[in-house]
Protein backbone atom coordinates (compact mmCIF):
# COMPACT_ATOMS: atom_id res chain seq x y z
CA UNK A 1 0.00 0.00 0.00
CA UNK A 2 1.34 3.51 -1.09
CA UNK A 3 2.49 5.70 1.57
CA UNK A 4 3.02 9.57 1.27
CA UNK A 5 6.50 9.82 2.43
CA UNK A 6 6.06 13.53 3.50
CA UNK A 7 3.11 12.73 5.40
CA UNK A 8 4.93 9.82 7.38
CA UNK A 9 6.79 11.77 8.61
CA UNK A 10 4.55 14.61 10.21
CA UNK A 11 4.14 14.85 14.09
CA UNK A 12 1.48 12.86 15.52
CA UNK A 13 -0.49 14.43 18.41
CA UNK A 14 0.52 13.04 21.81
CA UNK A 15 -1.78 11.86 24.05
CA UNK A 16 -2.30 14.53 27.40
CA UNK A 17 -0.61 13.33 30.18
CA UNK A 18 -3.88 12.72 31.76
CA UNK A 19 -4.83 10.37 29.02
CA UNK A 20 -1.26 8.21 28.64
CA UNK A 21 -1.57 5.62 31.14
CA UNK A 22 0.65 5.71 33.97
CA UNK A 23 4.09 3.68 34.37
CA UNK A 24 3.66 1.42 36.40
CA UNK A 25 6.14 0.90 39.19
CA UNK A 26 7.10 -2.08 41.56
CA UNK A 27 9.31 -1.33 45.04
CA UNK A 28 12.08 -3.73 46.20
CA UNK A 29 12.83 -2.00 49.64
CA UNK A 30 10.74 0.08 51.73
CA UNK A 31 13.43 1.26 54.14
CA UNK A 32 15.33 4.76 54.73
CA UNK A 33 15.53 5.23 50.57
CA UNK A 34 12.41 3.26 49.46
CA UNK A 35 10.00 5.33 52.06
CA UNK A 36 11.49 8.73 51.13
CA UNK A 37 10.75 7.34 47.20
CA UNK A 38 7.30 6.54 47.98
CA UNK A 39 6.76 9.97 50.16
CA UNK A 40 7.91 12.39 47.45
CA UNK A 41 6.55 10.78 44.73
CA UNK A 42 2.76 11.08 46.53
CA UNK A 43 3.71 14.28 47.45
CA UNK A 44 4.85 15.69 43.94
CA UNK A 45 2.60 13.26 41.54
CA UNK A 46 1.18 16.13 39.22
CA UNK A 47 4.93 17.93 39.05
CA UNK A 48 6.24 14.59 38.21
CA UNK A 49 3.95 13.70 35.67
CA UNK A 50 4.17 16.63 34.05
CA UNK A 51 7.65 16.73 33.31
CA UNK A 52 7.92 12.68 32.85
CA UNK A 53 4.55 12.99 30.14
CA UNK A 54 2.80 10.50 31.92
CA UNK A 55 2.14 9.72 36.00
CA UNK A 56 4.29 6.77 38.02
CA UNK A 57 2.27 4.78 40.08
CA UNK A 58 3.47 2.21 42.65
CA UNK A 59 1.41 -0.70 42.18
CA UNK A 60 3.32 -2.92 44.58
CA UNK A 61 6.10 -3.39 47.40
CA UNK A 62 8.01 -5.95 48.44
CA UNK A 63 9.73 -5.58 51.80
CA UNK A 64 10.56 -7.02 55.11
CA UNK A 65 8.33 -5.04 57.45
CA UNK A 66 4.96 -5.50 56.19
CA UNK A 67 3.57 -3.58 59.07
CA UNK A 68 6.07 -0.71 58.81
CA UNK A 69 5.09 -0.64 54.95
CA UNK A 70 1.90 -0.43 55.14
CA UNK A 71 2.27 2.39 57.64
CA UNK A 72 4.35 4.34 54.45
CA UNK A 73 2.01 2.80 50.99
CA UNK A 74 -1.35 2.98 52.62
CA UNK A 75 -3.70 -0.56 51.86
CA UNK A 76 -4.00 0.42 47.88
CA UNK A 77 -0.89 -0.71 47.17
CA UNK A 78 -0.04 -4.52 46.67
CA UNK A 79 2.53 -6.16 49.72
CA UNK A 80 4.61 -9.06 49.29
CA UNK A 81 7.51 -10.18 51.43
CA UNK A 82 9.00 -12.06 48.14
CA UNK A 83 10.89 -9.66 46.34
CA UNK A 84 10.95 -11.78 43.25
CA UNK A 85 6.98 -11.45 43.21
CA UNK A 86 7.51 -7.72 42.54
CA UNK A 87 10.64 -8.94 39.86
CA UNK A 88 8.24 -10.37 37.74
CA UNK A 89 4.83 -9.34 38.42
CA UNK A 90 3.14 -9.37 34.93
CA UNK A 91 1.28 -5.37 36.02
CA UNK A 92 4.92 -4.28 36.61
CA UNK A 93 7.13 -2.33 33.95
CA UNK A 94 9.99 -1.02 35.99
CA UNK A 95 11.57 -2.15 39.05
CA UNK A 96 12.86 0.22 41.55
CA UNK A 97 15.61 -2.12 43.82
CA UNK A 98 16.62 -0.31 46.98
CA UNK A 99 16.87 -3.03 49.22
CA UNK A 100 20.96 -3.03 48.94
CA UNK A 101 23.44 -6.37 48.85
CA UNK A 102 24.60 -7.83 46.15
CA UNK A 103 23.73 -11.11 46.40
CA UNK A 104 19.77 -11.54 46.22
CA UNK A 105 19.77 -8.07 44.66
CA UNK A 106 21.42 -9.51 41.98
CA UNK A 107 19.04 -12.22 41.14
CA UNK A 108 15.86 -9.88 41.33
CA UNK A 109 17.53 -7.72 39.33
CA UNK A 110 18.80 -9.91 36.41
CA UNK A 111 14.95 -12.11 36.86
CA UNK A 112 13.50 -8.12 36.05
CA UNK A 113 15.12 -8.11 32.71
CA UNK A 114 14.66 -11.21 31.95
CA UNK A 115 11.13 -10.73 32.13
CA UNK A 116 11.15 -7.27 29.81
CA UNK A 117 11.28 -4.75 33.00
CA UNK A 118 13.19 -1.68 33.23
CA UNK A 119 15.15 -1.57 36.54
CA UNK A 120 16.04 1.52 38.80
CA UNK A 121 18.50 0.81 41.54
CA UNK A 122 20.41 3.08 44.38
CA UNK A 123 22.49 -0.24 45.06
CA UNK A 124 26.36 1.14 44.14
CA UNK A 125 27.66 -2.14 45.88
CA UNK A 126 25.41 -4.15 43.49
CA UNK A 127 26.88 -2.60 40.40
CA UNK A 128 30.36 -2.37 40.85
CA UNK A 129 30.36 -5.93 41.47
CA UNK A 130 27.77 -6.83 39.10
CA UNK A 131 27.38 -4.13 36.86
CA UNK A 132 29.09 -5.71 33.41
CA UNK A 133 26.46 -8.85 33.87
CA UNK A 134 23.89 -6.67 34.76
CA UNK A 135 24.38 -4.30 31.83
CA UNK A 136 25.00 -6.93 29.28
CA UNK A 137 21.59 -8.55 30.15
CA UNK A 138 19.95 -5.34 30.16
CA UNK A 139 21.06 -4.58 26.52
CA UNK A 140 19.90 -8.53 25.14
CA UNK A 141 16.76 -7.72 26.39
CA UNK A 142 16.37 -3.84 25.63
CA UNK A 143 15.42 -2.52 28.68
CA UNK A 144 17.19 0.17 31.00
CA UNK A 145 19.19 0.00 33.98
CA UNK A 146 19.54 3.52 35.86
CA UNK A 147 21.17 4.42 38.94
CA UNK A 148 21.88 8.02 39.52
CA UNK A 149 20.71 7.32 42.81
CA UNK A 150 23.66 4.83 43.43
CA UNK A 151 26.80 7.41 43.09
CA UNK A 152 26.27 11.14 45.01
CA UNK A 153 22.92 10.84 46.34
CA UNK A 154 21.31 14.10 45.23
CA UNK A 155 24.49 15.52 43.00
CA UNK A 156 23.12 14.54 39.49
CA UNK A 157 26.85 13.50 38.10
CA UNK A 158 25.78 10.26 36.14
CA UNK A 159 23.74 12.40 33.76
CA UNK A 160 26.23 15.18 33.40
CA UNK A 161 29.28 12.65 32.81
CA UNK A 162 26.38 10.80 30.15
CA UNK A 163 24.65 13.71 28.86
CA UNK A 164 25.78 17.24 29.75
CA UNK A 165 29.65 16.78 29.05
CA UNK A 166 29.16 14.12 26.31
CA UNK A 167 31.37 16.45 24.43
CA UNK A 168 34.23 16.44 26.38
CA UNK A 169 37.62 13.74 26.62
CA UNK A 170 37.67 13.64 30.13
CA UNK A 171 40.84 13.59 31.82
CA UNK A 172 39.94 13.13 35.28
CA UNK A 173 37.49 13.10 37.70
CA UNK A 174 38.10 13.33 41.98
CA UNK A 175 35.83 13.53 44.67
CA UNK A 176 34.36 13.42 48.16
CA UNK A 177 31.92 10.94 47.59
CA UNK A 178 31.56 9.15 51.16
CA UNK A 179 29.32 11.99 53.37
CA UNK A 180 30.37 8.97 56.87
CA UNK A 181 34.06 9.89 55.99
CA UNK A 182 33.55 13.34 55.54
CA UNK A 183 31.69 14.03 58.43
CA UNK A 184 34.42 12.46 60.23
CA UNK A 185 37.08 13.65 59.47
CA UNK A 186 35.45 17.25 59.48
CA UNK A 187 35.22 16.97 63.33
CA UNK A 188 38.47 15.70 63.50
CA UNK A 189 39.48 18.86 61.82
CA UNK A 190 37.14 21.25 63.80
CA UNK A 191 37.37 19.82 67.35
CA UNK A 192 40.96 18.29 67.30
CA UNK A 193 38.97 14.73 67.89
CA UNK A 194 40.93 11.45 67.13
CA UNK A 195 39.53 9.03 64.55
CA UNK A 196 37.66 6.60 67.43
CA UNK A 197 36.02 9.39 68.54
CA UNK A 198 34.58 11.39 66.29
CA UNK A 199 33.40 7.45 64.38
CA UNK A 200 31.47 7.26 67.63
CA UNK A 201 30.07 10.68 67.25
CA UNK A 202 29.13 10.39 63.84
CA UNK A 203 27.19 7.06 65.22
CA UNK A 204 25.49 8.97 67.68
CA UNK A 205 24.12 11.36 65.29
CA UNK A 206 23.31 8.57 62.72
CA UNK A 207 26.11 9.71 59.90
CA UNK A 208 27.35 6.48 60.76
CA UNK A 209 26.14 2.64 60.47
CA UNK A 210 27.05 0.99 63.74
CA UNK A 211 28.91 -1.41 61.32
CA UNK A 212 30.54 1.18 58.94
CA UNK A 213 33.46 -0.76 57.44
CA UNK A 214 32.38 0.07 54.06
CA UNK A 215 32.43 3.75 54.27
CA UNK A 216 35.55 3.81 56.86
CA UNK A 217 37.50 1.48 55.09
CA UNK A 218 36.87 3.35 51.98
CA UNK A 219 34.82 0.58 50.12
CA UNK A 220 31.55 2.62 49.69
CA UNK A 221 33.67 5.55 47.26
CA UNK A 222 35.48 2.87 45.42
CA UNK A 223 32.67 1.44 43.89
CA UNK A 224 31.25 4.24 42.90
CA UNK A 225 33.83 5.89 41.63
CA UNK A 226 34.40 2.42 39.39
CA UNK A 227 30.73 3.50 38.50
CA UNK A 228 32.39 7.35 37.58
CA UNK A 229 35.64 6.03 35.92
CA UNK A 230 33.43 3.60 33.37
CA UNK A 231 31.22 6.46 32.46
CA UNK A 232 33.92 8.95 32.35
CA UNK A 233 36.48 6.74 30.10
CA UNK A 234 34.08 4.24 28.75
CA UNK A 235 35.89 1.37 30.04
CA UNK A 236 34.35 -1.63 32.15
CA UNK A 237 33.75 -1.25 35.76
CA UNK A 238 36.85 -2.11 37.30
CA UNK A 239 35.74 -2.49 40.36
CA UNK A 240 38.11 -5.14 41.64
CA UNK A 241 41.07 -3.30 39.98
CA UNK A 242 40.85 0.41 42.40
CA UNK A 243 43.33 0.76 44.89
CA UNK A 244 41.52 1.54 48.19
CA UNK A 245 42.82 3.12 51.32
CA UNK A 246 40.25 4.38 54.15
CA UNK A 247 40.88 6.42 56.60
CA UNK A 248 41.10 4.34 60.01
CA UNK A 249 44.92 4.56 60.88
CA UNK A 250 44.77 8.70 60.23
CA UNK A 251 45.93 10.07 63.11
CA UNK A 252 44.83 13.60 64.46
CA UNK A 253 48.56 14.59 64.20
CA UNK A 254 48.03 14.50 60.52
CA UNK A 255 45.29 16.85 60.35
CA UNK A 256 46.92 19.21 62.33
CA UNK A 257 50.24 18.93 60.83
CA UNK A 258 48.49 19.53 56.75
CA UNK A 259 46.46 22.28 58.21
CA UNK A 260 49.98 23.92 59.23
CA UNK A 261 51.53 23.48 55.63
CA UNK A 262 47.72 25.12 54.12
CA UNK A 263 45.69 22.01 53.32
CA UNK A 264 42.64 19.76 54.63
CA UNK A 265 42.58 15.92 54.61
CA UNK A 266 39.89 14.56 52.77
CA UNK A 267 39.04 11.19 51.86
CA UNK A 268 39.30 11.56 47.93
CA UNK A 269 38.58 9.33 44.82
CA UNK A 270 40.29 9.76 42.18
CA UNK A 271 40.16 8.57 38.25
CA UNK A 272 42.54 10.11 35.95
CA UNK A 273 43.28 9.26 32.16
CA UNK A 274 47.47 8.31 32.14
CA UNK A 275 49.83 7.08 29.76
CA UNK A 276 52.22 4.72 31.34
CA UNK A 277 55.64 4.50 28.77
CA UNK A 278 53.04 5.02 25.71
CA UNK A 279 50.28 2.82 27.04
CA UNK A 280 46.85 4.03 27.98
CA UNK A 281 45.77 3.46 31.75
CA UNK A 282 43.36 4.99 34.07
CA UNK A 283 44.32 5.68 38.12
CA UNK A 284 41.52 4.56 40.39
CA UNK A 285 41.66 5.27 43.62
CA UNK A 286 40.52 6.24 47.05
CA UNK A 287 42.45 7.77 49.46
CA UNK A 288 42.62 10.17 52.49
CA UNK A 289 44.77 12.92 50.49
CA UNK A 290 45.90 16.62 50.98
CA UNK A 291 43.56 19.46 49.78
CA UNK A 292 44.95 22.86 49.61
CA UNK A 293 42.53 24.86 52.10
CA UNK A 294 41.69 27.25 49.63
CA UNK A 295 40.76 25.10 47.02
CA UNK A 296 36.58 24.65 47.01
CA UNK A 297 36.88 20.72 47.27
CA UNK A 298 38.39 21.82 51.34
CA UNK A 299 35.16 23.61 51.63
CA UNK A 300 33.36 20.48 51.58
CA UNK A 301 32.49 19.69 54.84
CA UNK A 302 30.16 17.80 57.05
CA UNK A 303 28.14 14.93 55.33
CA UNK A 304 28.27 16.56 52.27
CA UNK A 305 29.73 14.99 48.37
CA UNK A 306 31.31 17.24 45.96
CA UNK A 307 32.62 15.71 42.70
CA UNK A 308 35.09 17.83 39.96
CA UNK A 309 34.97 17.06 36.48
CA UNK A 310 37.91 17.74 34.15
CA UNK A 311 37.10 18.21 30.61
CA UNK A 312 39.35 18.76 27.89
CA UNK A 313 36.50 21.11 26.01
CA UNK A 314 34.52 21.99 29.43
CA UNK A 315 37.40 22.66 31.33
CA UNK A 316 36.78 22.25 35.33
CA UNK A 317 33.20 21.54 36.50
CA UNK A 318 32.01 21.24 40.53
CA UNK A 319 29.22 19.35 41.45
CA UNK A 320 28.05 19.78 44.99
CA UNK A 321 25.25 18.25 47.38
CA UNK A 322 23.78 16.27 49.92
CA UNK A 323 25.92 12.65 50.46
CA UNK A 324 23.23 11.14 52.42
CA UNK A 325 19.52 11.10 52.97
CA UNK A 326 16.42 9.54 52.58
CA UNK A 327 14.61 12.24 49.73
CA UNK A 328 18.01 13.55 49.11
CA UNK A 329 18.11 9.81 47.31
CA UNK A 330 15.00 9.47 46.20
CA UNK A 331 15.14 12.51 44.54
CA UNK A 332 18.05 10.77 42.01
CA UNK A 333 15.64 7.77 42.08
CA UNK A 334 12.66 9.54 40.65
CA UNK A 335 14.96 11.23 38.55
CA UNK A 336 15.66 8.24 37.06
CA UNK A 337 12.60 7.21 36.88
CA UNK A 338 10.99 10.15 34.70
CA UNK A 339 13.97 9.12 32.06
CA UNK A 340 12.10 5.54 32.08
CA UNK A 341 8.74 6.92 31.54
CA UNK A 342 10.25 9.07 28.75
CA UNK A 343 11.68 5.92 26.99
CA UNK A 344 8.22 4.74 25.67
CA UNK A 345 8.03 4.22 21.92
CA UNK A 346 11.82 4.55 22.13
CA UNK A 347 14.32 1.91 20.27
CA UNK A 348 17.49 0.68 22.51
CA UNK A 349 20.03 2.39 20.56
CA UNK A 350 18.39 5.65 20.67
CA UNK A 351 18.75 5.59 24.51
CA UNK A 352 21.22 6.98 26.56
CA UNK A 353 23.68 4.46 27.07
CA UNK A 354 24.05 2.58 30.64
CA UNK A 355 27.80 3.86 30.93
CA UNK A 356 27.37 6.19 28.89
CA UNK A 357 28.83 4.62 26.14
CA UNK A 358 27.45 2.34 23.00
CA UNK A 359 28.65 -1.22 23.82
CA UNK A 360 30.29 -1.19 20.97
CA UNK A 361 32.78 1.94 21.64
CA UNK A 362 33.30 0.53 25.35
CA UNK A 363 37.42 0.01 25.39
CA UNK A 364 37.62 -3.36 27.66
CA UNK A 365 41.37 -3.18 27.09
CA UNK A 366 41.73 0.10 28.55
CA UNK A 367 43.33 -0.91 32.35
CA UNK A 368 43.43 0.63 35.75
CA UNK A 369 47.25 1.47 36.92
CA UNK A 370 48.95 -0.50 39.16
CA UNK A 371 49.56 1.69 43.02
CA UNK A 372 53.53 1.61 41.69
CA UNK A 373 52.38 3.77 38.46
CA UNK A 374 50.39 6.12 40.15
CA UNK A 375 52.26 9.54 39.94
CA UNK A 376 51.18 12.36 42.78
CA UNK A 377 52.92 14.76 44.93
CA UNK A 378 53.15 13.02 48.80
CA UNK A 379 53.06 15.05 52.26
CA UNK A 380 55.74 12.98 54.76
CA UNK A 381 55.64 13.50 58.53
CA UNK A 382 59.17 11.92 59.65
CA UNK A 383 59.66 11.89 63.15
CA UNK A 384 63.41 12.82 64.69
CA UNK A 385 65.71 12.43 67.50
CA UNK A 386 66.41 15.84 67.40
CA UNK A 387 64.83 19.08 65.57
CA UNK A 388 68.57 20.07 64.62
CA UNK A 389 68.17 17.25 62.10
CA UNK A 390 65.70 18.75 59.83
CA UNK A 391 68.10 19.17 57.03
CA UNK A 392 68.82 15.68 57.14
CA UNK A 393 65.93 14.78 56.24
CA UNK A 394 65.29 16.81 52.66
CA UNK A 395 68.81 16.02 51.59
CA UNK A 396 68.20 12.28 51.99
CA UNK A 397 64.91 12.43 50.18
CA UNK A 398 67.19 14.10 47.21
CA UNK A 399 69.39 11.29 47.66
CA UNK A 400 66.53 8.98 46.93
CA UNK A 401 65.32 11.21 43.73
CA UNK A 402 62.36 12.06 45.55
CA UNK A 403 61.61 16.22 44.65
CA UNK A 404 61.21 18.18 47.62
CA UNK A 405 59.29 20.92 47.31
CA UNK A 406 58.83 22.10 51.30
CA UNK A 407 60.64 20.90 54.31
CA UNK A 408 59.80 22.40 58.10
CA UNK A 409 59.03 21.83 61.88
CA UNK A 410 55.21 20.52 63.32
CA UNK A 411 54.70 23.38 65.38
CA UNK A 412 55.10 22.42 68.88
CA UNK A 413 51.36 22.85 69.72
CA UNK A 414 50.39 20.65 67.42
CA UNK A 415 52.28 17.76 69.17
CA UNK A 416 50.42 15.60 72.22
CA UNK A 417 53.02 15.40 75.00
CA UNK A 418 56.29 13.92 74.80
CA UNK A 419 55.73 13.32 70.89
CA UNK A 420 59.26 13.51 69.15
CA UNK A 421 60.06 16.61 66.67
CA UNK A 422 58.02 16.39 63.54
CA UNK A 423 59.82 17.20 60.30
CA UNK A 424 56.86 17.48 57.96
CA UNK A 425 57.79 17.17 53.94
CA UNK A 426 56.27 18.29 51.18
CA UNK A 427 57.22 16.66 47.86
CA UNK A 428 56.92 17.41 44.05
CA UNK A 429 55.20 14.80 41.73
CA UNK A 430 56.85 11.25 41.82
CA UNK A 431 55.50 7.78 40.73
CA UNK A 432 54.49 5.64 44.20
CA UNK A 433 56.86 2.90 43.81
CA UNK A 434 59.82 6.24 44.10
CA UNK A 435 58.24 7.21 46.93
CA UNK A 436 58.10 3.81 48.61
CA UNK A 437 61.59 2.97 48.38
CA UNK A 438 62.56 6.13 49.31
CA UNK A 439 60.34 6.21 52.48
CA UNK A 440 61.58 2.32 53.50
CA UNK A 441 64.81 3.69 53.69
CA UNK A 442 64.75 6.85 55.64
CA UNK A 443 62.68 5.00 58.44
CA UNK A 444 65.89 2.94 58.59
CA UNK A 445 67.88 6.29 58.79
CA UNK A 446 69.76 6.98 62.20
CA UNK A 447 68.29 10.22 63.07
CA UNK A 448 64.50 9.01 62.20
CA UNK A 449 62.90 8.20 65.60
CA UNK A 450 59.90 6.27 64.30
CA UNK A 451 57.60 5.16 61.50
CA UNK A 452 57.59 7.75 58.66
CA UNK A 453 53.67 9.04 57.92
CA UNK A 454 52.66 9.28 54.33
CA UNK A 455 49.56 10.50 52.16
CA UNK A 456 49.29 11.69 48.44
CA UNK A 457 48.67 15.03 47.80
CA UNK A 458 45.98 16.20 45.31
CA UNK A 459 46.20 19.61 44.03
CA UNK A 460 43.45 19.40 41.47
CA UNK A 461 44.23 22.20 38.97
CA UNK A 462 42.77 22.45 36.02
Amino acid sequence: MFRDPVQSLEPQPRPSVGAMRPLRVGMIGMGTVGAGTFRVLARNQALIAGRAGRGIEVVVVAARNLARAVGVVGTDVALTNDPMQVATHPDVEVVVEVAGGTGPAREWVLAAIAAGKHVVTANKALLAVHGSEIFAAARQHGVAVAYEGAVAVSIPIVKALREGLTANRIEWVAGIVNGTTNFILSKMRDEGLDFAAALQKAQALGYAEADPTFDIEGVDAAHKMALLAANAFGMPVRFADAQVEGITRLQGLDVACAEQLGFRIKLLGVARRREDHGVPGIELRVQPALVPATHLMAQVNGSMNGIMVKGDAAGVTMYYGAGAGSEQTASAVIADLVDVARLDGTFAAQRVPHLGFHAHAVDSALAVLPRAAVHTRHYLRVPVHSAQKIDVVGAWLATQQVPVLQVQLARDQALPPGTAPQVLVLTGAAAQATVDLAVQALAAHPAVAGPVATLRVEMLEG
